[in-house]
């Protein structure tokens, strides 16, 4: 059904291709920029660069992924505000460009600055510590952490992140306080963690390796249901703590794109989710297939930027006027 509707879409294109403007015909005519804000060898980097390596297959020009990492994964936001809306400049928007924008000032409007082309994937995410900590569970963390405030550290990849405020809703409904350490990304934080310099961290799969190795323990998963490969591994959710996050991402770029070079790029990007390769990393890192289009994904970024200013509200995180 699927390769059906590519088909059909393929030949509706070549048919009305000689009415499209100019610029989409010859577009893309050089590299593009995928923007990953996210530090070099992490789970985003690696699903990328495959993204990257098979939709430049479909577009026929190379699409090159450069890192920017800092600012709980917003520096390509900033970078996508300032990008001609050419097509040759994309980012990843992570969910965070949905919430901190809530806590802090920042230099755009997530709901007028950017092109929501399409929507790939998602995140797996955890908290794990290391395999000799006595912490074997998430009743033990709050049990150490109710009989040490603010002692217990754990790491994320950025204050404002997923990762970030899912244990800050666990911790305030736990009635716990934890202390947080932010880093640049998941390399930074295994790094920190394996160091023995924080006591867990939460992330993206990025710490699978290192679980299937022994080396890293998962105490709890924050989807709302029970990975395949972790089946033994309980959700936040199941342990009532009314907790899910999966944050959803994909391909953006800047506002004011011409809808037919949006289309050639998302059509592109789309197809990668039939990239054996790109499925098999996905399943890898547990990173579910989230597909939306366009129309979807703009629909989605505005709901979510509406959502999150009530979850930091609701977490007393936002903006102290």
């Amino acid at each position: 059904m699927t390769t059906r509707r590519h088909f059909l879409a393929g030949a509706a294109a070549t048919t009305f291709g000689a009415s499209l403007p100019a610029v989409a015909q010859s577009f893309p005519s050089r590299p593009l920029k995928y923007i990953c804000p996210w530090t070099v060898g992490g789970t985003t980097d690696i699903v990328m660069r495959l993204l990257a390596d098979s939709a430049g297959k479909a577009l026929g020009q190379t699409v090159v992924v450069e890192n920017r990492p800092g600012a709980g994964g917003t520096l390509g936001a900033v970078e996508l505000v300032n990008a001609r809306p050419d097509g040759y400049t994309l980012a990843q928007l992570p969910f965070g460009v949905f919430r901190i924008p809530h806590m802090q000032k920042v230099p755009f409007d997530v709901t007028k600055d950017f092109t929501w082309i399409a929507c790939l994937t998602g995140y797996t995410f955890g908290l794990v510590v290391r395999a000799d900590s006595p912490i074997t569970s998430i009743k033990d963390l709050v049990d150490y952490a109710r009989a040490n405030p603010g002692k217990f550290s754990y790491g994320t990849p950025g204050t404002g992140t997923s990762p970030h405020l899912v244990v800050e809703e666990f911790s305030a409904k736990a009635g716990i306080q934890l202390q947080h350490v932010p880093y640049k990304g998941v390399s930074d934080g295994m790094q920190a963690l394996m160091g023995g310099h924080i006591m867990a961290h939460s992330d993206s799969t990025g710490w699978a390796p290192h679980v299937e190795s022994g080396r890293l323990r998962l105490l709890a998963t924050y989807g709302s249901k029970r990975t395949k490969r972790w089946s033994h591994v309980p959700t936040l959710e199941e342990l009532g703590y009314q907790t899910v996050s999966d944050s959803p991402f994909g391909v953006c770029g800047p506002k004011n794109m011409d809808p037919a070079v949006v289309k050639t790029l998302h059509d592109a990007f789309k197809k990668t989710l039939e990239d054996p390769q790109v499925v098999a990393t996905l399943d890898k890192y547990d990173q579910p297939i989230i597909y939306m289009d366009t129309a979807a994904y703009t629909q989605y970024a505005r709901n979510a930027y509406l959502a999150e200013k009530s979850t930091i509200e609701r977490l007393g995180m936002g903006m102290k006027s």
